[in-house]
């Protein structure tokens, strides 16, 4: 097997292992009653200033009907609060509540060990390699997002 063909062979290995145990760690006693993707709808509504679900909705990559649905679940579970803006009554702003906070520290929580796994025992110059690499990937997934949906 060559370098891209093993290359390729840990990152679907990665993928597969970050969903699965994702969803397994993340999800625990505390927070069983919300799913992995609740739990990235958590993130992404984050614990800075209140967010439009539009804006939520476009982070997601989902419309904002599809998000009012989950969104809609994750307010009655506790973790998220919904107000109308005061500027413009038609935007819905969402935050998350201190159930929601806890939910959103605990995930990053398992992002930053992940991290550390991966880059403690790198060199300097292997992580900036590292990280070259992964932005390359990241801007792949991005271009290919893009054509994806302009052939819709």
């Amino acid at each position: 097997m060559d370098l891209e063909e093993n290359m390729n062979e840990f990152l679907l290995g990665i993928f597969q292992h970050v969903v699965e145990i994702e969803s397994q760690v993340i999800i625990t006693s505390e927070f069983k009653d919300i799913s992995n993707n609740d739990m990235h709808i958590i993130e992404k509504i984050g614990l800075d200033e209140p967010k439009s679900m539009s804006t939520v909705a476009k982070a997601l990559s989902v419309t904002t009907g599809t998000l009012t649905i989950a969104m809609n679940a994750l307010v009655k579970k506790g973790y998220v609060e919904r107000v109308r803006s005061k500027e413009d009554r038609r935007v819905v702003l969402v935050s998350l509540s201190d159930k929601g906070r806890g939910a959103y520290e605990h995930h990053k929580k398992f992002h930053k060990e992940m991290m550390k796994a991966t880059v403690e025992k790198l060199t300097k110059e292997e992580k900036a390699v590292l990280a070259k690499g992964l932005g390359n990937l990241m801007e792949y997934f991005e271009e290919y997002k893009g054509t994806i949906q302009g052939s819709k």
